[in-house]
């Protein structure tokens, strides 16, 4: 199985295209028996992820699909739709190295026994944030935020979720996986939040999984 994350930009005058996509995608997804796990996504810009961050310009889909298959995915009628209103498309084929935890009570992602090397390294990280906690999670942000785009190894990052509250996410695309590393594993500001998320459990749910990239096509964003 192989991971494959679409992002669409499209002109505010197709955004009643992109909502119905939206609304109807999962029916054509549900019935792709190739496919084992799908998201549809809305994006946020990657400035503050928070909810001010949204991005009506910019939507995504998510897929876990056998890899045999991709190439008849890739060039079907869903995903064509999307490129005749969209401005333009970026497209990540990925291969996960690790995760822990879960999406909506799944464990999606299968990590690879032999995973490449010498690869730029994708990052998925997914959270249903307890209602009663949203506010505290908010102000803990923006310090990781600037942390975050300091990095050298970053190369871009915006905002993913299925919702506008309450399911907060992030895509993000390293030089490799040292970079990555540094920044989950040693940044302070990025230590301090964990260390509150294990003092204050405001996740109900959550997610953290890294990805080698094998084929990309497009442009994500440039880095801030």
């Amino acid at each position: 199985m192989i991971t494959v994350i679409y992002f669409w930009k499209i002109s505010l005058f197709n955004l009643p295209l992109a909502i119905i996509h939206m609304a109807t995608d999962r029916l054509s997804l549900r019935r792709n028996k190739s496919i084992t796990f799908y998201k549809s996504l809305g994006t946020g810009k990657g400035a503050t992820f928070t909810p001010r961050d949204a991005d009506t310009r910019r939507w995504g889909l998510l897929v876990v699909i056998e890899e045999n298959n991709w190439e008849k995915f890739h060039n079907s009628p869903l995903i064509n739709s999307w490129r005749k209103f969209a401005v333009s498309e970026y497209c990540a084929k990925m291969i996960p190295i690790a995760s822990h935890g879960q999406w909506a009570g799944r464990e999606p992602f299968t990590p690879s026994l032999t995973p490449p090397t010498d690869t730029r390294i994708a990052a998925i990280t997914r959270a249903r944030i307890k209602w009663s906690l949203q506010s505290l999670f908010w102000r803990a942000v923006p310090p990781v935020t600037k942390s975050l785009h300091s990095k050298a190894g970053l190369v871009a990052a915006i905002g993913i979720g299925e919702a506008p509250l309450g399911l907060q996410g992030t895509f993000s695309i390293w030089s490799d996986s040292a970079s990555l590393r540094e920044f989950a594993y040693k940044d302070p500001a990025h230590a301090q939040v964990i260390q509150e998320t294990k003092d204050r459990a405001w996740y109900a749910e959550e997610l953290f999984a890294r990805f080698a990239i094998i084929e990309e096509h497009g442009e994500l964003s440039p880095r801030r």
